[in-house]
């Protein structure tokens, strides 16, 4: 998905590009890790921390205080390019090479399963715990694999649903209430509602959405698809229907975050579900012709909200770093109530810890974070799997040829089942 400029800058940003084999490169597995897992606990010393490219100029102020009161034990910042699936080659790469320079990194929810299950990350359990109890639970569980957390929650995302406050003086609670609101754009010659559902990344997360609202699942809870069911063929039929209808109007299929944002900004849509960032583009382009009739709610499902997607990065330690006590107290400084309020404040990144949610102060310079925190709260994660890559692509083809009509949803989720049992059995 696209990397927005100004809210939640690597959050959003997926994994695109990712390549099967990315995902299923040798090196590092889980037997070969476990004596790393045991080495180092003890040490402090100059570490490294990996992350893409620092567009908001959080990560090296950070660093700078850290740096200022650990002189013995000091943070090395190595930038990233901004693309996701480079970020995700180049961590790969380091791993498998079992660069011990790579000490704490930068991981997308979606990469948490992944990395675990190759043994590359430390586990944060016994010596290594980090106390989680204050954070969002959805972040916790996206940092964890098989009950294990991985990762510290470092920024979350979740979806959230635009509207024009003009022409809807109440925001809708459930689906089928927002698609009879329809009417009224219709009247005023505009789009009723659209997410992004060109073939790419945001299809994943925008069908996941849909299936999980309605009660269903990608992946059961042991990791199978589960894509057969009452409750996924309703999720997926909410918009293969909007879209045969008109609700979701045709030039959506080629909506990726973008394309959405400007129509909406542009008064082309009633409804329109997108990430955070858009909230701050609406309010001050120039251009925006919703900035003083803005609304924002959370995503809507059958019987009320909807369950967002949860986007978000944490930040894990590399099993091959030779100073983990170091890397722990770093891990334990990123996710302090002082970083992640400047996270919030510097660089508009959603925080994991659930209490600055409703913090006033921060709440006057972001009014968004009450519907963010519903939204975060109602989250689910993409699929949890070691195969994601293979996933996502089962899910992004098979759900854009049920849109267009191209497949029945049966069809659609019935091949999408097939691929992804053929992907986790590493066909």
């Amino acid at each position: 998905m696209k990397t927005p400029k100004f809210l939640l800058p690597i959050a959003t940003a997926g994994v695109l590009a990712l390549t099967l084999s990315a995902c299923g490169g040798g090196g590092g597995g889980g037997t070969t890790a476990g004596g790393d897992a045991e080495q180092g606990l003890d040490s402090r010393g100059p570490i490294t921390y990996v992350q893409g490219k620092d567009n908001s100029n959080v990560v090296r102020p950070l660093i700078e205080k850290w740096n200022a009161a650990h002189p013995d034990e000091k943070v090395t910042f190595k930038e990233q390019t901004d693309q996701a699936d480079q970020q995700h080659d180049d961590l790969v790469q380091n791993f498998q090479a079992k660069n011990a320079n790579y000490d704490v990194v930068s991981v997308d929810v979606v990469w948490t399963a992944e990395f675990a299950a190759k043994g590359w990350l430390q586990p944060l359990k016994d010596k290594m715990a980090l106390d989680t109890s204050a954070m969002l639970k959805p972040t916790v569980e996206s940092a964890s694999y098989k009950g294990t957390l991985y990762a510290a929650p470092q920024n979350s995302d979740g979806g959230i649903l635009y509207y024009r406050k003009d022409l809807v003086p109440t925001a809708p609670k459930t689906w089928d209430e927002m698609m009879s609101m329809c009417s009224i754009a219709k009247e005023n010659n505009i789009g009723c509602f659209a997410g992004q559902y060109a073939k790419y990344e945001g299809l994943t997360v925008n069908t996941s959405e849909a299936i999980n609202s309605a009660g269903g699942s990608v992946l059961n809870a042991e990791g199978k698809p589960s894509l057969n069911t009452p409750e996924a063929k309703a999720g997926l039929e909410t918009l293969t229907k909007a879209y045969a209808d008109g609700s979701i109007p045709k030039e959506a299929i080629t909506f990726q975050e973008e394309q959405g944002r400007q129509a909406f900004q542009n008064g082309k849509l009633l409804f329109h579900r997108n990430w955070p960032y858009v909230y701050n583009l609406a309010k001050t382009e120039g251009s925006s012709k919703v900035k003083d009739v803005l609304g924002m709610t959370a995503l809507v499902g059958a019987d009320g909200p909807g369950a967002s997607t949860l986007g978000g990065h944490s930040a894990g330690m590399s099993v091959y770093s030779k100073n983990k006590a170091t890397a722990l107290d770093f891990l334990k400084f990123l996710t302090s109530e002082e970083t992640q309020k400047f996270y919030a404040t510097q660089g508009s990144l959603a925080p994991v810890l659930g209490a600055l949610y409703d913090d006033k102060e921060l709440v006057a310079k972001l009014p968004y974070l009450p519907v963010l925190k519903t939204s975060i709260e109602n989250a689910v994660p993409r699929p949890v799997t070691p195969f994601y890559p293979a996933v996502t692509k089962a899910i992004q083809e098979n759900a854009y040829a049920a849109i267009k009509g191209e497949k029945t949803v049966e069809a659609a989720l019935s091949d999408m089942q097939a691929s992804i049992e053929s992907a986790s059995a590493g066909q």
